[in-house]
C-alpha cells in the first residue's frame, strides 16, 4: 500500500504490486484475492507499471521451495493477464526461476542480477530486460562485470536496490537513488561510454519496458 500512496503522492512516482518470496510466513490463504484488491487500487493511480517485485529467494534455511513456486508462477501468470511486465527477484534459484518464466514468457526484469554471464544470455533470449545495482561495482564483482559484457546496452537497467548494496564510496551507507551515478560509471567503462550516455540509454530503457513517457532530464 504504501507504494500506491506514494505514486498518488508525487508526480514521478510509480508503483507495482505483488507479495517478495519474503513474506512467505505472513502470505495471506487468499493471497491472489488480495493482489487482485491491490491491482484495482493501484489502477485508480493511473500509474501502475508491474508486478513485482515477485521472485524466488532460497538463501535463507527454513525456505519452502514448493509454496516459492507456487507463488511465483501464479503472480507471473496474473501479470501476463493483465498485460503487466514483471520485476524478477532470484537468489540462489536460477534454474526454477527460469522455468517459471520460460512457461509463461513475460515482459519484465531480472532485477539486481547476480547470475553468469550464460544466465544472463538465457534471460536476453526470453525478451527479458536485466538490472544491475550498487554491487556492480564492488572489487569482487567478476562475475557480475563478465555478465554485463553480454548484456545489450537497449536490454540493461540500472538500480539502487535501496537500502543496501551501496557502491564505492558510499559502502556502509544508505543506498539511494542519487549513487546511481557510479553504477553508470562501472558500465561506462565496461561498454566504453560516456556515463551520462549509460544513464540516458537506461532512463529510456526503463520508460520502454514499464509504458512511462519519456522525458529527457
Amino acid at each position: 500500500m504504501f507504494g500506491i500512496e506514494t505514486a498518488k503522492k508525487y508526480e514521478n512516482f510509480y508503483t507495482s504490486v505483488g507479495f517478495h518470496p519474503e513474506c512467505m510466513d505472513t502470505l495471506p490463504e487468499n493471497y491472489m484475492q488480495v493482489l487482485d484488491e491491490l491491482y484495482l487500487k493501484a489502477c485508480s493511480t493511473h500509474k501502475l507499471v508491474a508486478v513485482g517485485e515477485i521472485g524466488l529467494d532460497y538463501h535463507y534455511e527454513g525456505y519452502d521451495k514448493e509454496k516459492q513456486i507456487k507463488l511465483f508462477d501464479k503472480q507471473v501468470e496474473y501479470a501476463v493477464k493483465k498485460s503487466l511486465p514483471v520485476i524478477v527477484h532470484c537468489r540462489e534459484a536460477t534454474q526454477d526461476c527460469l522455468d517459471v518464466l520460460d512457461k509463461y514468457a513475460p515482459s519484465g526484469v531480472v532485477h539486481c542480477f547476480s547470475g553468469s554471464a550464460e544466465t544472463a544470455e538465457i534471460v536476453l533470449g526470453l525478451g527479458m530486460y536485466i538490472g544491475f545495482t550498487g554491487a556492480l561495482a564492488f572489487k569482487n564483482a567478476k562475475k557480475a562485470k563478465r555478465a554485463l559484457e553480454v548484456v545489450p546496452m537497449d536490454r540493461l537497467l540500472l538500480e539502487t536496490d535501496c537500502p543496501y548494496m551501496a557502491p564505492p564510496p558510499y559502502r556502509g551507507q544508505r543506498c539511494e537513488s542519487p549513487m546511481i551515478e557510479e553504477v553508470a560509471k562501472v558500465v561506462a567503462e565496461i561498454k566504453k561510454l560516456d556515463p551520462q550516455e549509460v544513464l540516458d540509454i537506461t532512463n529510456r530503457n526503463a520508460c520502454r519496458l514499464f509504458g512511462i513517457e519519456y522525458e529527457k532530464g
